[in-house]
């Protein structure tokens, strides 16, 4: 019996077997759940904004099924729903929130359709994988199209923002950013403006107009706070601390309020949402903080531009050891040349104590254009760590990876603290 099956350590093997014996599994699974689904999809903060937005929810007394595991394509979703189904079939769940790759969210939403998305962003992220800015917008535009209730967007994204023509009938809510907080977050297109290529001149570029009074949004990012921020929420300024760190996560949290707030409507709690997103703990690399010989490790996922400028912008930088690991295998993207579109520069006064992973020597070569000082260059993840730790015994560290070089190097972790299992 297909419901036997049981994934482990992230693996979306049963899924596979699954999507072949029973190809009807996944829509009829899902379609017993009460409260519906929930898709999470974007180029940056699927994981993030995915855990919090569950947290928020089982904090309001729902149940909720996930792919815990971070696997977001749909073989992934199967296997992490195997785990959850009893031996009839039926998922002990009130929702589902599934975090979902951009280009595989679109077989998905045609087979099942979601209740409500979260649409996060759009960045040159990939593009090996989906092709030019624009192709990648036109994969949520099509999420959201097979979306049945309401669809959340990134107001402050232009081309996210624009869904919203393609979707009448359905409830649409926004997520911002206030004046104070806006300059922390580029888009892609202020990323890439000074270049004068693609970005500018893209249609769906050339026709934002600028100068527009933005959007209303119904969770807005009015100000980032030391180990938190202040949102405008339906109107209500509330402040709060966050176990979250960096920017980017404390913007993802504004996201993950907007669409439990859309998704509940007035069954929300609003003390009780507060509450919850207090005490959501990072998700695996993203602003996770470990401790190794009683000092503080954080681990910061870079994937594109953007993020790794909002990487840098959102942590101090004296006083702290850095390490940066960078691979191109085909989760990381192959194509590692958006290195030269980030600036470096703010790590100059401290530099890097090592660069390690595939791109190791790439990388040292970077740093150096921008006049940031690099240790040493070590291409093997665990010795580049161990003399890492071993170089910096009392001094707090960082250390900026690419995702299959975080992964291994919470591997190697293991052996100096507890690492939580993500699987």
């Amino acid at each position: 019996m297909a419901t036997r099956f049981r994934g482990g350590s992230g693996s979306a093997f049963p899924g596979l077997v699954v999507e072949k014996a029973d190809p009807d599994f996944l829509a009829r699974t899902l379609s017993q759940l009460p409260r519906g689904v929930v898709v999470v999809s974007g180029t940056n903060g699927k994981t993030t904004t995915t855990k919090m937005v569950v947290e928020l929810l089982r904090g309001q007394g729902l149940r909720v099924a996930t792919n815990r595991s971070g696997s977001n394509f749909t073989r992934g979703v199967v296997a992490s729903l195997l785990g959850e189904v009893n031996a009839f079939g039926k998922l002990n769940a009130d929702i589902a929130v599934l975090e979902l790759d951009e280009a595989h969210a679109v077989h998905f939403v045609k087979a099942v359709r979601p209740n409500h998305s979260l649409l996060l962003n759009v960045m040159r992220d990939q593009l090996d994988r989906f092709g030019e800015i624009d192709t990648t917008a036109g994969l949520l535009r099509t999420i959201a199209e097979h979306t049945t209730d309401g669809v959340v967007l990134n107001r402050e994204d232009h081309r996210v923002a624009r869904i919203a023509d393609s979707v009448p009938g359905r409830t649409v809510s926004c997520f911002g950013l206030g004046p104070a907080v806006k300059h922390h977050f580029p888009s892609d297109d202020d990323l890439h403006a000074d270049s004068g290529s693609a970005a500018r001149e893209s249609p769906e570029h050339a026709s934002v107009d600028a100068d527009a009074p933005p959007v209303p949004a119904d969770v807005v990012l009015s100000e980032l706070t030391p180990g938190g921020g202040t949102f405008l929420v339906g109107g209500e300024r509330i402040s709060t601390q966050l176990r979250v760190t960096g920017a980017y996560n404390v913007y993802n949290a504004a996201a993950a309020l907007a669409l439990v707030r859309q998704a509940l409507g007035d069954d929300a709690d609003a003390g009780r949402l507060i509450d919850s997103l207090a005490l959501v703990a990072p998700a695996f690399g993203r602003g996770e903080s470990l401790t190794v010989n009683g000092q503080p490790l954080d681990l910061v996922l870079v994937k594109n531009p953007a993020g790794f400028r909002l990487g840098l912008s959102s942590f101090p930088h004296a006083g702290t050891a850095t390490m940066i690991a960078i691979n191109d295998d085909y989760a990381d993207g192959r194509d590692m040349s958006w290195l030269w579109d980030v600036s470096f520069e703010v790590l100059a006064e401290h530099g890097v104590a090592v660069t390690s992973g595939v791109r190791a020597y790439d990388m040292a070569l970077r740093l150096t254009y921008d006049h940031v000082h690099v240790g040493s260059a070590e291409p093997d993840l665990g010795t580049a760590l161990k003399a890492f730790v071993a170089g910096h015994p009392e001094t707090p560290k960082r250390i900026y990876c690419t995702y299959t070089a975080m992964l291994a190097i919470r591997r190697h972790l293991a052996a100096y603290t507890e690492v939580e299992d993500f699987a």
